[in-house]
């Protein structure tokens, strides 16, 4: 049986928690029941909402569905990805955005010239990028299973290769790929042990 939290500590319905968390594992197969536009932009909708440092948001989404554009993604996988993600309904290719401070003005009102000062710091504004991308794909992930979907993320592909074939001259760069479907038959690996909060936490 999974291992739910009592509710007096975490509010979370059990069941939230067991889709969310406690129940849910990285998949290695897929069914070819379809995910929608309709879900992707719903689970956009949904992940957009936690916070990333000056209201950035640099987190961007390629969507590969199986044709040309995945064939050529296949490419730059290792080899143990390949397979998986080839029967993936959708695959992700999660990248940051270099030029985030574009959208400043907007995102950020309340510091006018903060679109300035990155422009003129490539190394601040590349940092900022990744670091807050990298935060988001932890939202990412969960609002895909919040969407009833299972995720295979995977770090196994070359970055340098799949922003050559994706995306020359946007300013994105790639951070993880995600296999995204229904689970299929054996798609799932024995639950390894996790670290204890002995183990993980201090109080000073």
């Amino acid at each position: 049986m999974t291992d739910v939290l009592p509710q007096h500590l975490i509010t979370l319905h059990p069941d939230a928690q067991a889709q969310l968390f406690t129940a849910a594992h990285t998949a290695n197969t897929f069914t070819d029941q379809p995910v929608t536009d309709e879900q992707l932009h719903a689970i956009h909708d949904l992940v957009k909402y936690p916070p990333t440092a000056m209201n950035t948001q640099p987190l961007r989404v390629l969507y590969t569905r199986p044709g040309p554009a995945r064939d050529r993604l296949l490419t730059h996988l290792a080899d143990g990805n390949r397979a998986k993600t080839a029967t993936a309904p959708v695959v992700a290719v999660l990248a940051a955005d270099t030029t985030f401070h574009d959208h400043l003005p907007t995102t950020f009102p309340i510091r006018p010239g903060l679109r300035d000062h990155f422009a003129t710091d490539d190394t601040a504004r590349e940092h900022t990028a990744r670091f807050n991308a990298t935060i988001q794909i932890g939202y990412y992930l969960l609002g895909v299973r919040a969407a009833g979907l299972a995720v295979g993320p995977m770090g196994g592909f070359d970055p340098a290769g799949v922003d050559r074939d994706f995306f020359t001259d946007t300013g994105w760069t790639s951070l993880l790929v995600v296999n995204i479907g229904h689970p299929g038959p054996d798609a799932h690996f024995p639950r390894l042990p996790r670290l204890d909060h002995t183990d993980t936490i201090r109080h000073a």
